[in-house]
C-alpha cells in the first residue's frame, strides 16, 4: 500500500505540474498579449528580459507544486501508517 501511495503522489504531482504549466501559460498570454517564450516558436521574437521573467515564474510555480505534492504524499503515508497500527 505504501508503494501505491507513492505512485499516487507521483501521479498527482504530474497532473498538478501539467495544470500549473497551462495556468502559467494562460496567465502569461492574458497579461502580456503574446505567447509564452518557449524557445520552439521561431516566429515569435523573444527578448532576454521576457524569457528570464517567464523562466522565473515557471520555476517558482513548479517548485511550489513539487513541495505541496511531496507534503501531501508524506501526510498520506503517515496517515496510512497510523491506521495500519490501529488494525
Amino acid at each position: 500500500m505504501n508503494l501505491f501511495i507513492k505512485l499516487f503522489g507521483a501521479g498527482i504531482s504530474l497532473l498538478a505540474g501539467y495544470v500549473g504549466t497551462k495556468l502559467v501559460d494562460t496567465i502569461w498570454e492574458k497579461s502580456t498579449g503574446s505567447k509564452p517564450p518557449k524557445g520552439d516558436d521561431e516566429d515569435v521574437p523573444t527578448t532576454l528580459h521576457s524569457a528570464l521573467t517567464f523562466a522565473l515564474i515557471s520555476a517558482s510555480v513548479s517548485a511550489i507544486i513539487q513541495v505541496l505534492a511531496n507534503r501531501g504524499t508524506q501526510r498520506a503515508i503517515t496517515r496510512y501508517a497510523k491506521t495500519q497500527d490501529l488494525v
